[in-house]
């Protein structure tokens, strides 16, 4: 476990290296289209660095604010809190996460947070109205079971900077075809930075995509059994991801860039269109993860 600990604060590195790049790389040709010179390099760094900082100590509270997510109450959640204040004694967190739940009718559930001194659990009505005890019990052991690995950090950056990116490639790109469209003066330049915004704009999704893949399918398969460590029980935690999987509701508070965070893949046709684990998929499918648990019994 402290291994994959070591690997994944690395992987965080690695990533947020990445993005201060791309961001300066981007910020950096946006000044120079509109004719900055050489000052462009110095913003483009100055606010690479600041977005990073302000993404890694605030990712947590922009996921939530993306879900819409409210602060968990004892009138309202009390099963809920007392299933995570008996399982903190088994999972040997010191910290006891913050519980946030979101309205929604899909059954689903996330853990976020820069660390598990700042974590954050968040689950949906559909998962507090549908499930039982047991079921509800191995949900928050495997979200809990990602906290105490620091999944959550490299998650939830890979959440906030995903979606900044492409946000950013996509206003980049269509500033520039404008300017294309309206500059007849310059359209040699127009066309040239047209095409770059273009080239971003394609390839943006793709990076996503390969973000989201760095988060490895085997953190749910470490979690899963994990959760079953806390437990002791894997009949709860297969009978949740059973109902998670069947349910037909979609999330609608999910996005691309959010959608690795969950426990279960909150787009059901996603979902139902990939019965096994393909190089691409963002989780394990549900069959692979029951299968598996099965075998720890």
């Amino acid at each position: 476990m402290f291994e994959d600990v070591r690997r994944n604060k690395i992987k965080t590195g690695f990533i947020v290296s990445i993005f201060i790049l791309l961001v300066t790389l981007i910020i950096y040709y946006i000044g120079i289209a509109f004719d900055l010179g050489s000052v462009s390099i110095v913003i483009a760094l100055a606010f690479s660095i600041i977005s990073t900082a302000l993404t890694y100590y605030n990712c947590d509270k922009i996921v939530l604010a993306s879900c819409k997510a409210r602060p968990a109450t004892m009138e309202e959640d009390k099963r809920l809190i007392g299933i995570l204040d008996a399982l903190l004694i088994s999972s040997g967190l010191t910290t006891k996460p913050k519980l946030y739940v979101v309205e929604d009718a899909q059954p689903n559930a996330f853990a976020t947070g820069r660390n598990p001194e700042h974590a954050v659990i968040c689950v949906t009505t559909g998962l507090l109205e549908k499930l039982e005890y047991y079921e509800l019990e191995g949900v928050i052991a495997h979200e809990l079971s990602h906290i105490k690995n620091y999944d959550i950090l490299l998650s939830c950056v890979i959440s906030v900077m995903v979606g900044f990116i492409v946000m950013i490639t996509d206003w980049l790109s269509r500033s520039f075809l404008w300017r294309n469209l309206d500059d007849d003066n310059d359209s040699k330049f127009g066309g040239i930075m047209a095409i770059i915004g273009l080239f971003i704009m394609i390839l943006s999704p793709i990076f996503a995509k390969l973000l989201q893949l760095a988060v490895s399918r085997r953190r749910e398969f470490l979690a899963d059994a994990t959760a079953v460590e806390f437990t002791r029980n894997p009949d709860g935690l297969i009978s949740a991801l059973q109902k998670i999987d069947s349910d037909p509701n979609e999330l609608k508070t999910a996005s691309s860039a959010t959608s690795h965070m969950f426990i279960s893949e909150p787009f059901r046709k996603n979902a139902r269109t990939k019965r096994k684990t393909s190089w691409f998929s963002t989780h394990p499918s549900t069959d692979d993860r029951i299968e598996a648990l099965r075998n720890i019994k």
